[in-house]
């Protein structure tokens, strides 16, 4: 399996009570695959998957897989702190229909060697033996970095679903060693949207990122100037790309891309405990921060090339 062009990492859905709102979910479906994403990756970092409870995290599996109705792929986060109840989320989202599975190490007994992690998710693997597997490296959250190279090297003996990386961190060298491995045999989908560009220019294809939940047309664009060799198209583009998210990462990152939704007409609902809602204060300065750069506009302006193409 190769994924091409740009996947959403979404974000759960909240009643005024903390309940989810599934019934978001169809909407929000619609919207991605009219903005020309490839897929959605759910249940994640930016979706609260540890969040969740298990039987929250399997209804908002099925209602993304019921509302793409095979019309984008969905790849589902199944990364928990218990590798039993990893597998038990792989093996229900192969049930649903779910086109991957993706799990991040454990986070709180953490895997100590690059084959003890390989065992980890040989496991968790092993719940859905006929979907495609990406382990989810984000050291920043789960502080567990290690050697991808070895990961895979090990993991191709061990893990015969083993698919792929979902590589969220900034090591663009080890990335582009990743993505050479065996001549290309894996599939490594980038997660850093600020260095999409970059990731572009050393080999990337697919890319896995949370602004592309409301910023897509945007970043197609700039995938498009690249292919086109327009670069300084491309690096102006991507610039703007890089102010739109320093104004973001003022605040908790989470928190403010949900009030970004928010502001674009979709309210999501308050994340839950640890995460907090930006305070009004907070959100009126993104807002000022967004409108200052030309955020909205340029949304605007090539949401609109998007339908017209």
């Amino acid at each position: 399996m190769k994924i091409k062009g740009i996947v959403a990492a979404t974000f759960s859905a909240y009643k005024p009570d903390g309940s989810l709102n599934i019934e978001l979910i169809p909407a929000l479906v619609d919207k991605l695959i009219s903005d020309g994403l490839t897929g959605v990756f759910i249940c994640g970092t930016n979706g609260e998957g540890p969040n969740l409870t298990i039987e929250e995290r399997m209804a908002v599996a099925e209602a993304y897989i019921k509302a793409a109705n095979k019309r984008l792929l969905v790849l589902v986060h199944v990364g928990h702190t218990s590798i039993y109840e990893s597998k038990k989320l792989a093996a229900h989202a192969a049930q649903l229909g779910a086109d991957a599975i993706s799990s991040v190490a454990a986070f709180y007994f953490k895997p100590t060697t690059v084959q003890n992690l390989v065992d980890c998710m040989a496991e968790i693997a092993l719940g859905a033996p006929n979907l495609p597997f990406y382990y989810y490296h984000m050291p920043t959250l789960t502080g567990v970095g290690m050697d991808m190279v070895d990961f895979l090297r090990l993991g191709e003996e061990k893990i015969p679903n083993l698919s792929g990386i979902k590589y969220t961190a900034s090591t663009l060298h080890e990335y582009q060693a990743c993505l050479g491995y065996k001549n290309g045999k894996f599939d490594v989908l980038f997660g850093y949207d600020e260095m999409l560009l970059p990731a572009l220019a050393v080999g990337a294809q697919g890319a896995i990122g949370s602004t592309y939940t409301f910023a897509a047309p945007v970043y197609l664009r700039v995938i498009e100037l690249f292919r086109a060799g327009k670069m300084e198209e491309a690096r102006a583009l991507q610039s703007k790309v890089i102010d739109f998210i320093r104004a973001i990462i003022k605040h908790p990152s989470i928190a403010a891309q949900r009030a970004i939704v928010k502001m674009l007409g979709t309210d999501l609902g308050n994340p839950r405990l640890p995460l907090v809602a930006l305070s009004d204060t907070a959100y009126n300065e993104l807002k000022a921060d967004l409108e200052e750069i030309g955020f909205f506009e340029l949304l605007k302006v090539y949401s609109t090339v998007k339908q017209m193409a």
